[in-house]
């Protein structure tokens, strides 16, 4: 039902809310069709299957909705895949894809829908890979190489996302760029968002205790948080002692170290603003430019810049596509 509602939400903006400023692409020429017109692009991804239960049908209603990706898990394991999650505790459901997982690699390829494996284990994704008869996608992933993180992925990996023709997509997300410096951030900007909430009399909680809050306290918290941060913000500036926020330099040091790695043709940029995305000089939509300009700084050309911006991406789908037509046709 969850799933569903969301769905129904990006139709409802496309074609009833904001046809004249916003459309539903579901492929390239969609995508180049709806830039030129002067609209926005929507697509959709879907960061967790989930949802589709055990019909394998639901893969096909996806599709026709408008699905371009899926990821077959997220943060836990699902009936298709383990996730990244289990290394935490080194416990497994299936190491790596279920019987159901490997079917859905073969739908998705059926269908011409980009398989996702930003969440998922290492080992679903090497499964992944080697079943796969279409290029895959990692849609918000960076390289473990330069921090850590069981979310990243590392070395072997990106070279064998090379070797499928697959793209990896570096994420604005700072604790997947540089845990040491995020963790000092974070917990300096802990207490100055608590003053600031303080001082205005404001109640402030922790994203962990957002579940349990009513609406009331929800919305509440959600009209305050803008201020409280720009505030807390203002004054973090002014603090000599204040840790350096993760930034777009190291944003861009991702994709340098990957693109040195994998070559240019298998690296992409994502921000993750809905799930917890956003870096210094990064923050929102506003701030994009910021990026293309350390990429100009760092002597990357016009062409290069527009496939990490989505040429990459596209030129994926426009092979996912391909090949599911010939699946059909053979």
């Amino acid at each position: 039902e969850n799933a569903m509602s969301k769905f129904e939400a990006i139709h409802k903006l496309c074609e009833e809310i904001a046809p004249d400023q916003i459309e539903l692409a579901l492929n390239s020429a969609d995508v180049k069709r709806i830039v030129e017109s002067g609209k926005k692009v929507a697509m959709i991804g879907v960061e967790n299957a989930y949802p589709i239960g055990l019909d394998m049908d639901q893969f096909k209603v996806y599709h026709d909705l408008g699905a371009r990706y899926i990821s077959l898990a997220h943060n836990g394991h699902s009936q298709f895949s383990d996730s990244n999650t289990g290394e935490a505790d080194d416990e497994w459901l299936h190491n790596g894809l279920s019987d159901l997982g490997k079917e859905a690699v073969a739908e998705m390829n059926r269908l011409g829908i980009m398989i996702d494996v930003s969440h998922p284990s290492k080992e679903a994704i090497k499964q992944m890979i080697s079943l796969s008869k279409a290029p895959i996608i990692a849609s918000h992933s960076s390289a473990r190489a330069l921090c850590g993180h069981s979310r990243n992925l590392d070395d072997e990996q990106l070279l064998m996302m090379k070797e499928n023709g697959g793209v990896v997509q570096t994420v604005a997300f700072s604790s997947y760029l540089n845990t040491e410096k995020h963790e000092a951030r974070a917990a300096f900007m802990k207490s100055i968002y608590q003053q600031v909430a303080d001082s205005l009399d404001i109640a402030w909680y922790e994203r962990s205790q957002f579940s349990s809050l009513s609406d009331v306290e929800k919305a509440a918290f959600m009209d305050n948080y803008p201020k409280v941060l720009k505030i807390g913000k203002e004054i973090a500036e002014t603090k000599s002692d204040a840790p350096e926020a993760v930034n777009v330099g190291d944003f861009v040091d991702h994709i340098d170290y990957m693109v040195k790695l994998i070559g240019i043709d298998h690296v992409g940029i994502s921000s993750d603003f809905d799930g917890g995305g956003g870096i210094e000089g990064w923050n929102d939509a506003s701030e994009t430019f910021n990026v293309t300009l350390e990429l100009v700084n760092r002597g990357y050309t016009q062409e290069e810049i527009e496939k990490l911006w989505g040429g990459n991406l596209l030129r994926v789908l426009d092979d996912v596509q391909r090949i599911a037509k010939e699946l059909g046709e053979s």
